[in-house]
């Protein structure tokens, strides 16, 4: 039997993974395209980076727990990367120790709801047309990857 967390047989995900899933999907609706895991520069790596109709960029950051989140310090370096920035928690996740000027986003595996917009703060142009060419390249060679995973190993 498969569960949220195993639609494909493949190994199971992480529960911020699960998350993310259902992030993406909610912004897919919104005719976002989304990445999970995308690196902006040496060492960040954002859990979702979300392009928008009209090339805003979101970055959204998916916490399971208090832990997750108090442990990694690591989210307003990705700050300058997005237009606006959000953390996405599952229905339990105490919100209140969040810090208010993030967007916030409440889902599971199956989809999400942004519950807080946050003000946005625009990306610089140079910034934007990099990172808007990376996550195009970035989303061709996983597609890539998909297509022809034999191809990595030559």
């Amino acid at each position: 039997m498969l569960d949220a967390s195993d639609p494909a047989g493949s190994p199971p995900l992480q529960p911020g993974q699960v998350l993310a899933r259902g992030v993406a999907r909610h912004l897919r609706d919104h005719d976002f395209a989304c990445l999970e895991e995308f690196v902006p520069e040496r060492g960040l790596r954002m859990d979702l980076l979300a392009v928008g109709p009209k090339g805003e960029l979101w970055c959204i950051e998916c916490k399971s727990c208090r832990a997750d989140f108090t442990s990694d310090g690591k989210w307003e370096g990705y700050l300058p990367f997005a237009d606006r920035f959000f953390f996405a928690v599952d229905c339990d996740f105490p919100t209140e120790i969040l810090p208010d000027a993030a967007g916030l986003i409440i889902g599971d595996g199956f989809g999400a709801e942004v519950v807080r917009m946050p003000e946005a703060m625009p990306v610089a142009t140079a910034r934007r047309r990099k990172l808007t060419h990376r996550f195009a390249r970035v989303a061709a060679q996983r597609l890539h990857r998909m297509r022809d995973p034999m191809g990595m190993l030559l």
